[in-house]
This record gives C-alpha cells, structure tokens and sequence, in this order.
C-alpha cells in the first residue's frame, strides 16, 4: 500500500478517486464496512478506493489527558488497512493548526485537492473539523456543489451495542477476548517489536521474545494461547503478561513475552503481530522454577489442543 503524507502524493495517481475518511483506531467491522463501501464504488465508477486517515489520534492534540489508548498504533492501523485491500492512503498529521480548520474549509479541501473525487465514505458518528462541527449532513450539502456523492455508512451493532472503538478498547481490557473479536471481526492483536530481555525463559526450557508493544491496549495479566505472525506464517505460541513474580521480585512494567512453539531462530528487531486467541489462566507466583517449568508445560499443551 502506498502511504502518501499530503494532498499531492495523490496528484501523479490519475484516478477516479472513491475516499473512506476516519480515524480507524482498531480498525473494526465498522470501519471495515466504510473501507470497504469506499472500494466498491471505487470499482463501480472505475476509479481507486484511497483512505484517509491521521496521525496522531486526534484527542492527543485536542485534549491529550482525555485521549484514549490507543488500539492500534499508526504502522499497525495501515497494516490492517492495507489488509482490506486498500493500494492508497492519505496519512494527514494531525497538529494544532490542521485541528484549528474549520469544518467547511475541510471539505472544501479535501473536494479541491483530491483529484477527480467520485465518492466520500463516512460512518454516521463521523466528525471533523474546529470544535467537531462537521459532520455527515455537512458533506451530504456541500456535495453537489463539489461534484462528489456522499455514502454515509449506519453504525453497526451487535448484541444491541455500538460497535466503536470504545466499546473494543473496554472488552479488551475486563478480558472478554471473544466478544471483542465479534466486534473487530478478527481476534484481538498487538503489533510488536522483539527487544533484548534478560533470557530467563531459556533456564526453563521456554525461551521468550520480550514484546515492545506498539499498541496501548492490552488484555489483562495472564498467561494465553496466540498465534504469532511472523513474517509471512502464523505460528501457534503462548504469551505471558504481567510482572513475573516466581523470577523476578519488585517488576513495576508488565512485559509481554512470547514463546513461539516449535521455533527457533533469532527474532531481535523483529515485528511480530500476535492475536490473542484465549485466556489460559492468571499470572500468579510459584514456590519453585521447578512448580513454574511444570505450569509452563501444563499450558503448553492447553494451548496445543485450543490451537490445534
């Protein structure tokens, strides 16, 4: 997917263009249902779909001790973007001054500077611009006079419940993994990079990669069965989080750490997204490495049969 940073990394395209605009944090079946109307009438007027979204969040500039934590960071949103099928994205940086634009001065922006704009893809909760004001009936009557068609996209529920961000990011955290994947129409990840750790899983048998977390979500301290995706594979593992009380005394950071089962190589640097697929037990402290390594083994082959 091509990441353009500004309205004129669009210009040499020479497209139809049918836009999706949101921030997508999760990027969940709701957003998925806006991507995925802006890639079908993309096809229908012969164009290309492009999204746009920003960087940071918004309520990191607008009201940063209410902003949320985030779901996906910036690198695994366009990666689940890119995974719908999207070939463009308008990454706009969100600052001072673009949160200062009023909402008419978007539109007129986005209608002016994007070539050949056919279609604009919004969710109905969607606003933008100083102060919020904009919103869908503000596209819906600046449309005609800019030459482009609203799709105004309906929340979609489930179980009598918005599905939004919000509702994934509070799942996520009481550790209702299955509900939350119903929302994001995939298990729950976390996008991570592989840093040095202290190399304590290997004296048990179970060496781990310690995940630097890209993301701000996390499920709750525990021991659970994943699958990791490493480069091009998904391979099936367990990851702890938590503190490590059996080997390590007055951790204040939970860490994510991850055993890859059947695996060995050097992972340092690496990437890895790892999806969430169930909770094993608590973290919780044993009398001995001995009584851990056998909890270990005993988790090992939960998570062989769950993932079987």
């Amino acid at each position: 997917m091509e990441v353009v940073r500004d309205f004129d990394g669009l210009q040499h395209l020479g497209k139809r263009f049918s836009l999706a605009i949101g921030v997508f944090d999760g990027v969940h079946r709701g957003h998925q249902s806006v991507i995925q109307a802006a890639m079908e009438d993309a096809r229908a007027c012969g164009g290309q779909a492009a999204v746009m979204t920003f960087d940071p969040h918004p309520m990191r500039v607008l009201a940063p001790d209410r902003a949320p934590l985030l779901l996906t960071s910036t690198p695994h949103k366009l990666e689940l973007i890119e995974k719908l099928g999207v070939t463009v994205c308008l990454l706009i940086e969100f600052n001072r001054s673009f949160a200062d634009t009023t909402a008419e001065a978007f539109v007129e922006m986005v209608a002016t500077r994007t070539p050949d704009l056919q279609t604009i893809c919004v969710g109905s909760r969607f606003h933008f611009g100083h102060d919020r004001k904009g919103n869908a009936a503000l596209l819906r009557s600046m449309s005609a006079r800019h030459g482009f068609r609203l799709h105004e996209l309906p929340s979609l529920t489930l179980e009598g419940e918005t599905i939004s961000s919000t509702s994934v990011r509070k799942l996520v955290t009481v550790g209702d993994l299955e509900k939350a994947a119903r929302m994001l129409g995939r298990p729950f990840s976390i996008l991570g990079t592989v840093v040095p750790g202290d190399a304590l899983g290997r004296t048990l048998g179970y060496p781990t990669a310690n995940l630097n977390r890209h993301n701000e979500v996390a499920p709750p301290n525990g021991v659970y069965a994943v699958r990791a995706r490493i480069g091009d594979g998904l391979r099936p593992g367990l990851v702890n989080i938590g503190l490590r009380p059996t080997v390590k005394s007055g951790e204040m950071t939970p860490l994510t750490e991850l055993h890859v089962l059947d695996f060995s190589g050097d992972l340092y640097g690496a990437d890895i997204e790892v999806f969430f697929i169930a909770r094993l037990r608590d973290e919780k402290k044993f009398a001995s490495l001995d009584d851990l390594r056998a909890q270990i083994q005993r988790d090992e082959h939960a998570a062989r049969r769950l993932l079987a």
